[in-house]
Formats: C-alpha cells, structure tokens, sequence
C-alpha cells in the first residue's frame, strides 16, 4: 500500500513523456490534469489538443508505462478529454467570435472531389467529437447540401440588429451554411464579384455559428474572388490542397497552392483524391485511372505533407449523391479510413501551428 506518493511525484514521472508532433512536455503543456493518488491506484485527466488526435493511444499507453513505473502502483486510469487551441490572431484580419480555427479546402482544378474531401472531413472531425461548421463557399455550384444529406433543408434568415442572421442547417454533428439554401434548385447564380464578396462575408460574419473548434470552407476552384475574399478577411488556421494523380490536375494545383502561399496563408497539406480505383465486384483490385503517384511527387518537390490518398470507390459516389458521407455509412470501407486519417492529421497540425 502507498503512502507517501503524492500528486507532485507523478507529475514529475510524467514530465519526460512528450507530446509526438509537438515535442515537449505533457506536464509542461498542461495536458496533464486532475492527478489523484488513492492508495495503489493512479488517477488524472489527459488533455489533448483535438478530438481527432491520430496518436492519442500511443500518448495513453506512455503515460501508463510511466506512471507504473513508480513504486507501489498497481492500476492506472487515464481520463481522456481535449481543448481544441485557438488559432493565432492577425491584425489585418477579422476573426469569428466563437469559431477557433478556419480552414480552407481548395484546389485548382474543378471535378478533383474537393467537396467529397471537405464534407467527409468535416464529418469525421465531428464524429471524434469536435464541434464543426462548414461553409459552402462556391457560391455557383453549391453541392454540400446534397452531399449531407440536406436538399430539404430550410436555413432561418432573420433581421439581427447588425443586418440579416443566418441560423445554419444542421447534420451528421456539422453546421452547414450554402448557397443551395437561398436559391431554387436549377436556380443559376449569375453574379460578378463584389456580390460575391458580400455573400461569403455574410456566410462568414452573419451566420450564428456559435462555438466552433473547426469552421471549414468548401472553395470553388481556381484561383478567383472567393479565394481572395476568405485570405483577406479572417485569419486562417491554414489550407488544404486537394488534387487528383492526373498530370492538368496537378498543374492547377501548384497555382493554387502558390496563390494561398503569396496570401500568406499556412499550406497545410495536400490530398490526392481518386489515387486509385477499387472495383466493388474485385476489393484486392487497384486500378490508376489516373495516373500515380503525383501527389507525392508533388509534395516532395513543394516540401509539403502529402496528407493522403483517398481511393475511388462506387460507395463514395453513392454516398455523396444518397446524402449519407462515406466516413458515416461505410467506416471500414477504404476511402472512409483514408479520409479519417486525413481529417486527423488536418487536425494535428492545426494543433501544431497554434501551440508553436
């Protein structure tokens, strides 16, 4: 039986154990929390910097390991919660009260599956427990409300004090704000850009978010005024690429790639989308559709992240035109577990970002 451990000591047993992508000290970074002694049973709270921390049993398994290593202790019981940090202010740049961190999910070339990213991404975020907003910012083909299942779906418009609020559509744990809301079905949006401008700073600025650790933003493709509205109004946490193996959809994305670098926007990563297809009637099958490879290489000569590399399956297909995304209705499946390792480490370098 214990009697002299104290709470001191198994922060100081503790302190070597570091967070992996930050480098240093869980104590040190107040990750450790609510230590409590009762005789040989060990007890606190770890706070990680994200619900969707992809190393979260290894950072479990070290602090049990050391922990145990104190004399007397039988049993170790480790709470698991998570702070999402806030994202570090700009002073050109005005942020969203409430909302931590904004993200951009981009890409040069139409037709690469950046929405199909975007909206599994955010899902998958809010499945480990993060509060997520996404915002449909292509404002000429608005798609996300297909895609979460929210052609039905009304948005409330009311008269705030401030002009016009907008209270989001809600699904799968995500806020969704689009275009798709406020305009009839085959509705065109035939609009030059200061009009909009005007929209995605209302979605922005006008929408009842509330609190959020993730707002992300489902871009149009190129490198136009939407791009240029969201880099110039509110800081942004950073940007993903996403792109396809083929040869003109790579070129487009090193443009807009670059085009977010000169806005002084932290890159965060790249997505290669499609890498391969996996016939549904032949699962051990891959087939390069469109090439192979171009993502890596691609991130290898721009000194960036490849992310990952999500498959080409009929059921991601389906689920995106059916409303129910991939990462809720089929988990096990190939692209769902690419894309929950994307939204991981989306967030794991968020996390890196603010706390550097």
């Amino acid at each position: 039986m214990l009697t002299t451990l104290d709470a001191s000591q198994v922060l100081e047993v503790l302190r070597p154990v570091q967070d992996p992508e930050l480098h240093r000290s869980l104590v040190e970074l107040n990750m450790i929390r609510n230590v409590r002694v009762q005789g040989s049973k060990v007890s606190f709270t770890l706070v990680l910097t994200t619900p969707a921390c992809p190393l979260r049993q290894f950072i479990v398994e070290d602090c049990e390991r050391a922990v145990k290593t104190l004399p007397g202790v039988e049993t170790v019981t480790v709470e698991v919660t998570a702070e999402t940090p806030q994202q570090k202010a700009l002073p050109d740049r005005t942020g969203i009260a409430g909302v931590k961190n904004i993200l951009a999910v981009s890409s040069g070339k139409g037709g690469v599956g950046k929405s199909t990213v975007a909206v599994n991404v955010a899902v998958a975020l809010a499945l480990a427990g993060a509060k997520v907003g996404l915002i449909d910012a292509d404002i000429y083909g608005p798609n996300t409300p297909t895609m979460l299942g929210l052609t039905q779906a009304k948005v409330s418009v009311q008269q705030g004090t401030n002009g016009e609020v907008i209270e989001p559509a809600f699904n799968y744990g995500v806020k969704l704000i689009s275009m798709g809301f406020l305009i009839d079905p085959d509705q065109p949006v035939i609009w030059r850009g200061p009009m909009l401008n005007g929209i995605i700073r209302q979605f922005l600025y006008q929408a009842t978010w509330g609190e959020l650790d993730y707002l992300i933003v489902d871009m149009p493709p190129g490198t136009g005024d939407a791009q240029l509205t969201l880099a110039q109004a509110v800081p942004m946490a950073g940007v993903v690429i996403v792109t396809t193996p083929q040869t003109v959809a790579l070129q487009d994305a090193r443009r807009g790639l670059r085009m977010f670098q000169q806005m002084q926007v932290p890159v965060l990563g790249i997505v290669e989308n499609m890498s391969y297809f996996i016939p549904p009637d032949l699962p051990d099958r891959q087939y390069d559709l469109f090439g192979s490879g171009g993502g890596e290489r691609t991130a290898k000569e721009l000194d960036l992240p490849l992310l990952g590399c999500v498959p080409l399956e009929m059921l991601l297909r389906e689920g995106g035109d059916r409303g129910v995304p991939i990462v809720i209705e089929r988990p096990e499946s190939a692209s769902a577990q690419a894309l929950i390792q994307i939204a991981q480490q989306i967030a794991a370098r968020v996390s890196i970002a603010a706390l550097s």
